[in-house]
């Protein structure tokens, strides 16, 4: 029913047109679509002030949230942000940031560089590395670029600087929630803060570098739409994601989606600029110890379908083999309007039949949407 539904929105949101500008910000919603400013000579490629989508969602405060509270979308983590042990992760994670030869020698040389550092490895026990250089090389070098851009076309003189405390607010506090009431030594925060996110800065600083990732691979932010249930204190359908299209022939672009899970399919370009993408692919569902100082995830099958505008996500619709979020539901704002309001929506089917939902707002004023419905029992 949520797939007919699904198809049902994609025909109706076909017959809108794509809202037109005065001109003064952007330069043809085409092939093309970078930000220009005459007073601004540096090039905008991930930052396009589009007034419909994911675009609307781009935010300081919703990077902060949908990355650094990644982790508490496992099934198996709880979600409830008041309940996580902030000051044990704190002192823990700069214990091991302060200390990182020990960290290293405590796992050992070989098992840090096979797990953390070299893409060799096809075991998912051994496989740290995949997140390493997709979320935090490319998608932390991404992000650093897109609130760069973000700062710079809202006016903020040192947009470097703030950009900078952004990313790196965003990767503590992800190091902080996952680390939660853990005390020990381990090398995940190292590899990330001295390896793989200033190697992402160093990159996506270069304009060659974004340019190849906006322009030959379409690289975007897709992120879900977080939303606090006041009433329980759950932080719901967070999670930050990012989108590639590479062009094949024609219409037809070769299409992946990364975050906590990856699909590889197929995107279709129509001639307005709309475009519908699909993948199948694996999710991470629970985290669990390999050992005392390591983690692991296990992966379960997951299948989603996308649409979108010149790259601004209306909406997605994913089915994966989870008890949380078995069927979820974005609808992103733009889509629907009620009065010149045009708020977006998310729905959550968990496996026994729970249902949860939210709405989002694309303003800067409302970083975070509201949620309710049913929580993590078994966790509680």
């Amino acid at each position: 029913m949520l797939l007919a539904g699904f198809i049902a929105l994609l025909i109706a949101t076909s017959a809108i047109g794509a809202p037109t500008t005065d001109g003064s910000d952007t330069i043809d919603l085409g092939d093309d679509l970078f930000l220009e400013d005459a007073s601004d000579e540096k090039p905008y490629y991930f930052y396009h002030r589009l007034p419909y989508g994911s675009e609307t969602l781009i935010h300081p405060i919703r990077l902060i949230v949908n990355g650094g509270f990644g982790i508490t979308q496992f099934d198996n983590r709880d979600n409830r942000i008041l309940e996580i042990d902030y000051g044990t992760g704190v002192d823990n994670v700069w214990r091991n940031l302060s200390n990182p030869i020990a960290a290293i020698e405590q796992q050992g040389w070989h098992d840090f560089l096979e797990r953390e550092m070299l893409p060799f490895s096809i075991s998912a026990k051994k496989g740290h590395f995949w997140p390493n250089y997709t979320l935090h090389l490319i998608g932390g070098g991404m992000s650093y670029r897109l609130m760069e851009e973000w700062f710079r076309y809202h006016g903020y003189r040192h947009s470097t600087t703030y950009a900078l405390t952004t990313l790196g607010a965003y990767h503590f506090l992800n190091e902080v929630v996952e680390n939660d009431d853990y005390v020990g030594y381990t090398t995940d925060p190292i590899a990330d803060f001295y390896v793989f996110n200033p190697l992402g800065v160093a990159l996506f600083s270069v304009d060659s570098v974004a340019r190849f990732f906006a322009q030959t691979l379409n690289m975007v932010e897709w992120s879900y739409q977080p939303a606090v249930n006041l009433e329980t204190g759950a932080l719901e359908n967070n999670g930050q994601n990012f989108a590639l299209k590479y062009p094949l022939f024609r219409r037809w672009s070769a299409f992946y989606h990364m975050g906590t899970q990856g699909e590889l399919g197929l995107s279709y370009q129509r001639g307005n600029g709309d475009c519908v993408s699909f993948g199948f692919g694996g999710q991470a569902n629970n985290l669990f110890n390999l050992t005392d100082d390591v983690k692991g995830v296990d992966l379960v099958p997951t299948i989603g379908f996308f649409y979108d505008r010149h790259n601004s996500l209306l909406a997605s619709l994913f089915f994966a083999d989870r008890d949380d979020y078995r069927v979820r539901l974005n609808v992103y704002p733009g889509v629907f309007s009620v009065n010149g309001f045009s708020p977006g929506f998310f729905l959550g089917l968990g496996h026994r039949g729970d249902l949860k939902g939210g709405i989002s707002i694309g303003s800067s004023w409302v970083p975070l949407g509201l949620a309710t419905g049913s929580t993590r029992d078994h966790l509680q």
